[in-house]
């Protein structure tokens, strides 16, 4: 059965990357089938990833979310926005983007596990062992998927705009979607992930105090989430009271990923305060 799931990996990767090429072409040349296909591909491998981490817990007894598993994770969230964005939202150019993303975290997964699994202490599996871990670590990486869409779109507004500004664009980016559009996009991300970074938060503050971590609140990255918090937050309040100009809210919304991305880079590579599993 492990050898299923290793074989639907590769299997989702590859296909994955074949979308990649797909929207690369249909991006610069508009043909609707090559549109077409590029979504079968990238549809065909989220079932085989999905199924591939479904097994894989199964052999496991449950996924370890440490090392290159959590990045697998996160591409799975990263492909179902995807298609949320794609199919609900029917705004069809973020697949250009978003896929090759999906790729480059699965590489990067692929050649973390080859060290193999991050051996935890009793005291940390302790910590583990919990349905609110595994809920916590799914709305977190949720959210993040949405921060990294609206700083996506956040940077296409600034682009766009300073472009308008001067007067000259380029044809790529004419391709992109209108201004509105792209804060459209933005607004909406953070609507929907900061209600699950919120949840997420709360729950593992709950699994902390159950566990009797001493001084969890002193960790860095529970700090920087705060602060993550604090500024999807004012972003969300700003916004909808209509306080702030777009462009404003679109340097919010980068300032907000770049911080999602040092906890990232923390959770990798300095191993300080108790949530050191890496995801």
């Amino acid at each position: 059965m492990e050898q299923v799931s290793v074989i639907l990996g590769w299997f989702a990767l590859g296909l994955y990357i074949v979308a990649t090429v797909l929207y690369a072409y249909q991006f610069l040349l508009r043909r609707p089938v090559t549109a077409w296909w590029a979504r079968f591909c990238v549809g065909a491998g989220w079932i085989c990833q999905t199924v591939s981490i479904g097994l894989h817990s199964v052999v496991t007894h449950g996924t370890q979310m440490t090392g290159g598993n959590s990045l697998v994770l996160v591409s799975w969230v990263l492909v179902l926005v995807y298609f949320i964005v794609e199919h609900v939202i029917k705004i069809r150019i973020y697949g250009t983007f978003l896929i090759p993303l999906a790729v480059i975290l699965l590489i990067i997964a692929q050649l973390m596990n080859l060290g193999g699994q991050i051996g935890l202490t009793a005291a940390q599996e302790q910590q583990l062992a919990s349905w609110r871990v595994g809920i916590h670590v799914g709305l977190i990486f949720l959210a993040n998927v949405g921060f990294l869409v609206s700083a996506a779109s956040s940077a296409f507004y600034l682009i766009q705009d300073a472009q308008l500004k001067r007067r000259r664009t380029t044809p790529i980016f004419r391709k992109l979607p209108s201004l509105a559009q792209t804060q459209k996009i933005a607004r909406r991300a953070v609507v929907y992930a900061f209600p699950a970074y919120t949840a997420g938060i709360v729950l593992g503050i709950i699994r902390a105090i159950e566990t009797d971590v001493s001084g969890w609140w002193q960790d860095p990255r529970i700090m920087l989430s705060g602060i993550v918090w604090l500024i999807y937050g004012a972003y969300l309040v700003l916004v909808y009271r209509r306080k702030i100009s777009a462009r404003t809210a679109s340097w919010i919304s980068l300032a907000g990923f770049a911080v999602v991305l040092v906890i990232g880079i923390l959770a990798r590579t300095v191993p300080v305060g108790f949530h050191v599993f890496g995801i």
